[in-house]
């Protein structure tokens, strides 16, 4: 802890740096992903402060949309499209996901409940071959464009993209590696960037 709590302690000494974030946010894309820390946003894209608009979730999951029950996550979601009016949304799952290793072995999460209730929002069980893989490859991508789906029955995202107005991107990228790939619908695919 005490390395972040220094870095924390002269981070403010550059306040010229910070003084246009007082103004306001116009992100232009909405990154989900997961909570794992291995998994850094900014690092990856290289985005300064105001650049991403970001949601994390355990295992990158977008839980159904249901208006009587709003959650923080469609908050996040409808907030990013309706008003910050973000032109892209990426899913981005990554390898050794824990959440989705979990799901695809089945393991017992009776002493996590409140993980195994959210574990049940993931749109479907993630299909993989390789159970044993752990990377979780095949299913993290297949988790991805599970929650890509799911994100796209979201009334505010459903009309955007229909319009031409906003994209939504599937990633997955590789902690052990750096690599990042894009889902391509053209090839049913993710490739590299």
């Amino acid at each position: 802890m005490q390395p972040l709590i220094d870095n924390a302690r002269t981070f403010g000494q550059r306040p010229e740096e910070f003084a246009r974030l007082a103004e306001g946010q116009s992100p232009q894309v909405l990154f989900i992903t997961c909570s794992d820390s291995r998994v850094v946003p900014a690092l990856i894209t290289g985005a300064r402060p105001g650049e991403l608009f970001e949601l994390r979730t355990a295992g990158n999951i977008v839980p159904p949309y249901a208006s009587d029950h709003p959650t923080s996550e469609a908050c996040t979601i409808e907030y990013a499209v309706e008003v910050l009016g973000v032109q892209d949304i990426v899913v981005c799952g990554h390898s050794h996901c824990g959440a989705v290793g979990a799901l695809v072995r089945g393991d017992d999460l009776t002493a996590v409940p409140a993980v195994r209730d959210w574990l049940a929002h993931a749109a479907d069980e993630p299909r993989s071959a390789d159970s044993a893989d752990p990377a979780v490859a095949e299913a993290v991508q297949n988790h991805v464009l599970a929650q890509l789906l799911r994100l796209r029955s979201y009334p505010c995202v459903e009309q955007r993209v229909a319009s031409g107005q906003l994209r939504v991107r599937g990633w997955y990228y590789e902690v052990h590696t750096g690599a990042v790939r894009e889902h391509r619908a053209d090839t049913d695919s993710f490739e590299s960037l």
